[in-house]
């Protein structure tokens, strides 16, 4: 056994330590990004508990798009000219002076709402207002970055750290839009593939070597040393990579594609970046490509109803993975849908085609009621500019 499945809050640090404490558990991986902003692996660390991920300090290249601008910023990693502004009235005579589109980020977390693109000066000044007087955003709004947008096509580079070594892992795209063709509202993400179809290893030694190990490099001199998964939002130009942004996790949709790439044993490489000997393991991927398709709730990003069975998931091929993530079991023990992104449905292949065709062969041997999902998943690249 690797694992145990345990019913407790995740915001209640004390209550998770005391139950690592009392089970015996090995090693904690944190998946999401408000228990790392909140300091769970400095908690776990007084009580000599291993865990994989950065500390709260580590964490605010997520947590703070402020703090991480002001980092690549300082320590020259390419990313988008951009200021930060805890004044609303400061904030709007800077608009004021830029040639939209801009991009307004609010600075804390967000839950994937707090980057809206302004096409206009009147539309970047109503969203600062939303942001900073209103505060709809709650108190990730109280700082705000504006930024030039940047155009090219979006990759995603994930890549581990020790706190002094990195090691690659692969690289992703994903797609944020609801509807085929990049069109609708954003999502969570409706499905991603990886490697992306354009990914050169010219590319990936490039986006390492100005984007990712400056990035460790930088934290470490900014003594806050990062350890764990270090997931790089890029936008890829005719000029080369520029950072979007960091997440200081694996991401969703696309650990779903990158991690059954992965030869090397997690376990083992989640061990050496506690120790801090990362150098002494081989992290490897397979070339084969995979390729992952969201399964959506009828009316998902907005409102939508759950509760409805869930028909077909023991009708797939035995290659195709299932991963769930709006479910939960019934009384009678059925699987029901329990959320807005229900379901990922991931397959390896020689080619993206391959892995494509098989995805959408098992995908539609599953179903239920409202079920929704893009049909143009690794076929039509997200060119979207950011």
């Amino acid at each position: 056994m690797i694992g145990i499945n345990l019913d407790l809050n995740p915001a209640n640090f004390e209550e998770m330590a005391k139950t690592c404490q009392k089970t015996g558990i090995d090693m904690v991986v944190v998946g999401p990004e408000t228990p790392l902003a909140d300091g769970i692996v400095d908690r776990f660390q007084t009580i000599g508990i291993p865990i994989f991920g950065p500390t709260k300090g580590a964490t605010q290249i997520e947590s703070s798009k402020a703090f991480a601008k002001g980092l690549m910023q300082k320590y020259t990693i390419p990313c988008a000219k951009s200021s930060s502004f805890s004044d609303f009235r400061h904030a709007v005579e800077y608009v004021k002076q830029q040639t939209p589109p801009l991009w307004i980020k609010a600075d804390g977390l967000a839950a994937g709402k707090g980057a809206i693109a302004a096409n206009s000066i009147a539309a970047a000044i109503d969203i600062l207002a939303s942001i900073m007087e209103e505060k709809v955003l709650g108190d990730a709004g109280d700082t705000v970055v504006i930024e030039e947008s940047m155009h090219g096509w979006e990759m995603s580079c994930f890549a581990f750290s020790d706190g002094k070594n990195v090691s690659f892992l692969a690289n992703a795209c994903d797609y944020k839009r609801i509807n085929d063709g990049d069109k609708g509202p954003n999502t969570g993400g409706m499905g991603s593939y990886s490697p992306p179809h354009k990914y050169t290893l010219e590319l990936g030694d490039t986006v390492m070597k100005t984007i990712m190990r400056p990035a460790i490099k930088a934290m470490d001199k900014e003594k806050r040393p990062y350890k764990g998964i270090l997931y790089g939002g890029l936008m890829i130009e005719e000029e080369g990579p520029r950072v979007i942004e960091f997440n200081a996790r694996f991401g969703d949709p696309e650990t779903q594609v990158v991690l059954p790439r992965l030869k090397t044993d997690l376990v083992e490489i989640a061990e050496s970046v506690i120790r801090g000997n990362l150098d002494e393991i081989a992290v490897q991927c397979s070339d084969e490509a995979c390729v992952g398709v969201v399964m959506a709730s009828g009316g998902y990003p907005g409102k939508y109803k759950t509760g409805f069975p869930i028909y077909g998931l023991d009708d797939v091929d035995d290659e195709v993975m299932i991963f769930h993530a709006g479910t939960k079991v019934g009384d009678n023990g059925e699987v029901l849908t329990n959320g807005g992104r229900v379901l990922t449905v991931v397959a390896a292949g020689k080619d993206l085609n391959e892995a494509r065709e098989k995805v959408y062969k098992n995908i539609s041997r599953i179903s239920f009621e409202g079920c929704y999902y893009r049909r143009d998943i690794a076929l039509i690249h997200n060119q979207e500019s950011h």
